[in-house]
């Protein structure tokens, strides 16, 4: 049976996305033994999440960009010898000394119906992705405020919308392409709000030289966007939205260089839905439970360190992708390439396959659009005066339902200084989603700042995902 215990694989990829794909199919056509798991479905991952069958979407390549390359690879995948495990949630990566690595994951739609499965392997390739990085505000919690991202999954998966009448806010090049796909699938969408602008991206002026492919595409989503008669307004965020059931309106305020709202400003809108989002935060939870090295990132979050070929600290663990830093999905494909590349010519022997003409464009690939990506993350980063926009009775843990106030007061009144403190005294963090939706926000609380980084020793954690305890007491490497 694939993925059991007995079977020794070369290469073990996590996460079928485009860096996943891509290293799979490249270290499979070396040669390698590949398995590839992955929590959904269909291969894809976030960015190519298409829609289920049973839906018999006639066109799903119109929700996308860049399909054709997806199809591609989807094609290598389905002609390649790769074991493709789709359902498996990995909830942790181990390996004794001298040993292989053990891959550990769950089976079925969510992970908790299944069957614990055993995946070993020479190395693991982590393309695990990242999720939206959010930062409350009064509202924030109404049924139809979604993730802007999480917008996009409904309409490309569940070919659904939010609501009829959606303003789009917060930070980052996302909300242009999120905006335009809500307008083309028919809802209105009376503003799209981004509280930076685009005036940083000027600092920067050898990346923008060396990708203009990326200001192609922005110009497509603004004649999108001008098309469907949508306004974008730069330096301005939801500060607070407004209903008792649902969503009713928004207030869409002006913001200064530091994100503080500017009084007498806030001007309310009707909507029935919000789309929101503050960039994306690399999924990182399995590579810092084995210890790899983090760095900090421009918007304030946290990414690998990698090296010339994708291998992090740890050796024989390679990652590729959304893991490395926000950089899109064509940097993911180059980065899970080479990945592959590296990987087969360390188990095989063959140092030359590194040194390859294909290696080389592939890093000097990586290496521009790595460029633009860190040009992206400092344009939008978040200003240190959003936390101006919760009152102590804002909700910053929804999970567990900790207010703003009560994260000052274990600031001022018990002197924590970092999320972990923090969440002894209140239990931010310690609810469903395990942290991943406001341990950002509760570390700028209680440092006193507002750039969003989670420090490396909050983010290690030995599992994942939830675990059943039945498993966990079974058990053993």
């Amino acid at each position: 049976m694939p993925g059991s215990a007995s079977e020794t694989y070369d290469l073990a990829v996590i996460g079928a996305g485009p860096a996943g794909l891509a290293g799979a199919v490249a270290a499979s056509g070396l040669g390698l033994t590949v398995a590839l798991l992955d929590a959904g479905a269909q291969a894809g991952g976030q960015f190519f999440r298409h829609p289920d069958p049973a839906l018999g979407a006639a066109r799903p390549q119109a929700l996308h960009h860049g399909w054709p390359a997806f199809t591609a690879l989807r094609s290598r995948l389905e002609a390649s010898e790769v074991v493709h495990l789709a359902g498996h949630h990995v909830w942790t990566v181990a390996r004794g000394s001298g040993e292989p690595w053990t891959v550990h994951a769950l089976t079925g739609a969510d992970g908790d119906g299944g069957h614990p499965v055993r995946v070993r392997a020479r190395a693991v390739l982590l393309a695990t992705g990242a999720y939206e990085r959010q930062l409350p505000f009064p509202g924030w919690t109404l049924p139809g405020v979604v993730g802007a991202g999480g917008a996009q999954a409904m309409l490309k998966s569940g070919l659904v919308l939010p609501g009829s009448r959606v303003v789009v806010a917060g930070s980052g090049p996302l909300l242009l392409a999120v905006a335009a796909s809500l307008a083309a699938a028919g809802a209105r969408v009376p503003a799209v709000a981004e509280a930076s602008g685009y005036l940083g991206y000027a600092r920067h002026p050898r990346a923008l030289a060396l990708n203009p492919g990326k200001l192609l595409e922005a110009a497509v989503h603004g004649s999108a966007l001008l098309r469907h008669r949508v306004r974008l307004r730069t330096r301005s965020a939801v500060t607070e939205v407004h209903g008792s059931d649902r969503v009713e309106a928004v207030t869409l305020s002006r913001v200064d260089r530091e994100w503080r709202p500017v009084p007498g400003t806030g001007r309310r809108i009707a909507c029935d839905a919000l789309a929101v989002g503050h960039g994306l935060a690399p999924q990182i939870e399995l590579a810092t439970g084995l210890g790899c090295a983090t760095r900090p990132t421009p918007d304030g979050m946290h990414a690998l360190v990698l090296d010339d070929l994708q291998e992090t600290s740890v050796p024989g663990l390679w990652a590729a992708g959304e893991t490395g830093g926000t950089g899109g999905w064509q940097l993911a494909r180059a980065e899970g390439e080479l990945a592959g590349i590296a990987v087969a010519a360390r188990l095989r022997g063959q140092p030359a396959l590194t040194g390859s003409g294909r290696t080389r464009a592939l890093r000097r690939r990586r290496d521009r659009m790595r460029a633009f990506a860190g040009a992206m993350a400092a344009a939008h980063a978040p200003g240190p005066g959003w936390s101006d926009w919760l009152g102590d009775d804002t909700d910053v843990c929804r999970c567990e339902e900790v207010t703003a106030g009560r994260v000052r007061e274990a600031v001022t009144d018990f002197g924590a200084r970092d999320a972990r403190t923090v969440k002894l005294l209140t239990r931010a963090g310690m609810g469903w989603c395990q942290g991943r939706m406001c341990t950002a926000a509760v570390t700028c609380l209680a440092a006193g700042a507002g750039q969003g980084s989670v420090p490396p020793s909050a983010e290690r954690r030995p599992l994942a995902v939830p675990v059943p305890l039945g498993v966990l007491g079974s058990w053993t490497e």
